[in-house]
């Protein structure tokens, strides 16, 4: 099955993209290419590759992983204050403006192809259909994210072909018609599968609708609540019963370089390449969760261990929920042992030791052990007691081993945006929120899942048991690190509460206010609206 990439090129004064399945430059692109039949093409595949700027990337990642009750920050430097809350984390962050940037072009580049479709000779109807169906599921997608980010922000369903200085942001009811009306014309026209992996298709716009119902819910004041449940409860039904996805059997395959990008249990991917020439800035997912492993004895940077950022920092929170004796997400979620690529004499527990390759350099337990065990070991034994913001349990699901060298950044796995466990906890969630039975029959199936060999009864629990919290305690068990979480806990009213509890770096200073990301200062200093109107930015910033 071919993957669907694409490459990105300037016309007029947005970006677009091209065919990166044929791998033709058409930088020198002009607007009327785009009434072709290969320009309305490129143009569709050039919206997705706008995705790429929030996932797997340092934006994406900082502003949905950073600042929440699973992540606090390492040692590293780069935006710190994201995850601290502090007046550092102002209309000025880089990141912001390039998301913001990113995402209108990637509007644009959608609007481009939704309104030329009807004026291209020759374009086969069924083709048309679906292609502008991939475009509203993306410019839906686009606009969820910012509206979740930013709040109220400028919506326009129309190409824009000159530069202007208009833009008045758009009530947030206002966003979240558009975004369901987008993606209710997508489930309408979308084909099951695709020829080409990465393409939308009707249960991935089914399970993104779900995901927009149940954040509706609670962050769009005109919504009716039970309505938006019900919505959530019966598309992620759908996607559960209509087509042929199940959860692998193994939590640690999914997460698999290879067959785990294209596999039974992803919904909708974001696409990356080992090409350098067309993978953008890849996938760099891969060295933000890294502990400082490199420099510790009997070790040296490699590309299977990867390139250690030391940038997010699981909390105690997030290393306290598995019960490891029946769940196995903590261990393969996270490294425990590292092998020794330096061989070396070296003063170990306050001992001469001479490691060879292979031998065991480092044990990260996960639980405190008596001095005498740790003294009677030839390897570091890294218990919780020692942690620090350079040295703490790497999540490993983003490993890259496939980059050519030990400094590469550009990853090339895709990023498994929509698979199938959430949308079991979609639907348990919104069960839950409606008063409905069924919500632990839905969480125990990915739980089972995740339970040591033997230990699957031990995993159930009763609908009883179900809170939100559980729930929220799920999802982060399961969804550890994929770009969910801060999102999860404002939809949920829960920010404030978990952060203040276990992110000790943010506590002190996250606010009310801080439930929505400022408003680049660009786009406020670019906009002057004839009506005289100014574009305001969020409170508390």
């Amino acid at each position: 099955m071919k993957k669907i990439i694409a490459i990105c090129f300037v016309a007029l004064v947005f970006q677009s993209c091209a065919d990166m399945l044929e791998e033709k430059n058409k930088s020198n692109a002009v607007p009327d290419y785009f009434n072709t039949i290969p320009g309305f093409e490129d143009a569709v595949k050039g919206a997705y590759s706008f995705m790429r700027s929030f996932y797997a990337t340092e934006r994406g990642m900082s502003l949905t992983v950073f600042g929440t009750d699973e992540y606090t920050n390492g040692s590293d430097g780069s935006f710190k204050f994201v995850n601290q809350y502090t007046s550092q984390f102002d209309s000025r962050t880089s990141i912001l403006s390039e998301l913001w940037t990113d995402f209108y072009r990637g509007i644009n580049t959608a609007n481009t192809a939704i309104d030329r479709a009807d004026k291209i000779v020759g374009l086969d109807a069924a083709v048309k259909t679906t292609r502008v169906a991939e475009a509203k599921f993306l410019r839906a997608q686009f606009y969820f994210i910012l509206v979740q980010l930013y709040g109220p922000v400028p919506l326009t369903l129309n190409e824009t072909v000159t530069a202007s200085t208009e833009a008045h942001r758009a009530p947030v009811p206002d966003i979240y018609d558009a975004i369901v009306a987008d993606l209710e014309f997508a489930i309408a026209n979308l084909p099951a599968t695709q020829p080409n992996w990465g393409r939308a298709t009707k249960p991935a716009a089914q399970h993104l609708l779900s995901r927009v119902h149940l954040t509706r819910a609670t962050v769009d004041p005109t919504a009716t609540p039970q309505e938006e449940y019900q919505k959530a409860a019966d598309l992620s039904n759908e996607v559960l019963t209509k087509y042929s996805f199940k959860l692998l059997s193994d939590y640690a395959k999914v997460f698999e370089q290879g067959s785990g990008e294209i596999n039974e249990e992803v919904i909708w991917s974001v696409q990356y390449t080992s090409d350098p020439l067309t993978n953008g800035g890849g996938n760099n997912a891969h060295v933000f969760f890294l502990m400082e492993y490199d420099v510790q004895p009997g070790m040296q940077r490699d590309i299977a261990n990867g390139r250690p950022f030391k940038r997010f920092k699981p909390t105690n929170y997030t290393l306290g929920l598995y019960d490891r004796a029946k769940d196995s997400r903590y261990d393969k979620n996270f490294k425990q042992v590292f092998y020794c690529n330096k061989p070396g004499t070296y003063t170990i527990n306050g001992k001469s030791v001479t490691l060879a390759t292979g031998d065991t350099t480092m044990w990260l337990p996960g639980v405190e052990l008596a001095p005498e065990v740790i003294a009677a070991k030839n390897f570091q034994v890294i218990t919780p007691s020692k942690y620090t913001e350079k040295l703490f349990p790497s999540l490993r699901k983003y490993l890259d081993p496939l980059r050519p060298d030990v400094t590469t950044f550009e990853g090339s796995r895709d990023f498994l945006a929509f698979r199938l466990a959430e949308t079991y906890l979609i639907r348990a969630e919104a069960l839950l929120m409606l008063g409905q039975p069924g919500s632990a029959a839905l969480i125990n199936t990915v739980r089972r899942r995740a339970a040591f060999a033997g230990k699957e009864a031990d995993m159930e629990i009763a609908d009883a048991d179900v809170t939100l919290d559980f729930i929220l305690d799920e999802r982060s068990r399961e969804l550890l690190g994929e770009q969910h979480r801060w999102f999860d806990l404002v939809r949920t009213k829960k920010l404030l509460e978990r952060v203040k509890l276990y992110n000790a770096q943010a506590k002190d200073n996250i606010k009310e206010t801080s439930t929505v990301r400022p408003i680049p200062q660009d786009q406020i200093d670019r906009t002057s609206n004839s009506d005289g109107s100014l574009f305001l930015q969020n409170p508390g910033y």
